[in-house]
């Protein structure tokens, strides 16, 4: 059981909907980003398991969420079309805090402010257990895929170039 200290607001989302998970640690310089690939490395994780949360604006507007594995590139003309957008652009940077409450290198698919539409790569679908950040730098949370999908209500697409 993670220390009090060490429990992020992903931690106890899962602990009160009762979804098993198993929390990570990494090493980072404080308030310093570091990439998804690095951070599966340090793990000592397959980076196909390990997922990065984008956050991107529709031709409407609407805020999307995007979840892909730490090594891919979002496609932004599959992205749009996974939403049905005509066109999708990535939030900038300084939007991220106050749409999600996450900060960049921080952002998880799970306990934003508000629940966006989201997608996951359909890979998500094929792991055996997917890893995301548990909201703050320097955690992870590793789960079944299964229960990622059902407790963002998720959908999954081709979404990768």
């Amino acid at each position: 059981m993670a220390h009090k200290e060490d429990r992020t607001n992903v931690m106890r989302v899962l602990e009160q909907k009762k979804i098993p998970f198993t929390p990570h640690t990494y090493e980072h310089e404080e308030g310093v980003a570091v990439d998804g690939a690095t951070v599966a490395r340090q793990l000592g994780q397959d980076p196909e398991c390990v997922f990065k949360t984008l956050v991107a604006r529709g031709a409407s507007r609407n805020i999307y969420v995007f979840v892909i594995p730490v090594e891919d590139t979002l496609d932004l003309k599959k992205a749009a079309r996974a939403v049905g957008e005509k066109s999708i652009e990535m939030v900038h940077v300084k939007e991220i805090l106050g749409l999600t409450g996450y900060i960049r290198g921080g952002c998880s698919p799970i306990g934003m402010k508000k629940q966006y539409p989201t997608v996951f790569h359909e890979t998500a679908e094929i792991v055996d257990t997917i890893m995301v950040s548990a909201g703050k730098i320097g955690f992870q949370v590793e789960l079944a895929p299964a229960a990622l999908l059902e407790l963002t209500g998720a959908s999954t697409a081709d979404l990768t170039v």
